[in-house]
């Protein structure tokens, strides 16, 4: 009977040691994010060249000034739908690949920056081990001169949250916690 209640312990012990679940590392959490959220990322702005909307901001923001576009500031009756927007030979190194869809549309997509993950820190959520909480931070580099079409200001990093559970597979991304 001692043997029986000895070989059932261990059992247990072993079954219970081999179904303890791993913790997330940051190396681990690092590599998964990077694949399933596709960092690093290039950011990019779609400018709609036949659009006068597109056409002011651009005037507004000083792009025509500073060489990267030249835009015609007056249209006659038989070129309305031609691109009111040109890119010049110094915008050239920012724009990106168009998708022939947008071509036929007149819209350009350009390069604004390049996001990376900064710093990462998982947080241990307390209700349960298989669900963990990492919190990280971008930041953007290689900041072209398009970026001033943007609303946020692209020197100060951006802290995220994405929620992480295992699963049979392991690791997995959960959701994004924006």
């Amino acid at each position: 009977m001692k043997k029986l209640l000895f070989i059932l312990f261990t059992a247990s012990v072993t079954l219970s040691a081999c179904t303890q679940e791993q913790a997330l590392r940051k190396d681990q959490a690092l590599l998964i994010m990077n694949k399933e959220l596709n960092y690093p990322k290039v950011l990019d702005y779609d400018i709609f060249c036949s659009d006068p909307a597109h056409a002011k901001r651009l005037l507004d923001t000083g792009l025509e000034t500073d060489g990267m576009v030249t835009v015609q500031k007056t249209q006659k009756l038989k070129d309305i739908g031609k691109p009111l927007i040109q890119f010049t030979e110094k915008a050239a190194a920012y724009l990106l690949p168009t998708a022939d869809d947008d071509k036929t549309f007149n819209i350009q997509k350009v390069k604004i920056a390049d996001e990376e993950m900064e710093d990462i820190r998982i947080i241990s959520d307390d209700k349960s081990e298989s669900t963990v909480l990492v919190e990280y931070t971008s930041i953007c580099k290689n900041i072209t001169p398009f970026s001033v079409l943007m609303k946020r200001n692209l020197n100060e990093p951006v802290k995220h949250k994405v929620q992480f559970v295992q699963s049979d597979k392991g690791w997995v991304i959960q959701k994004v916690i924006r």
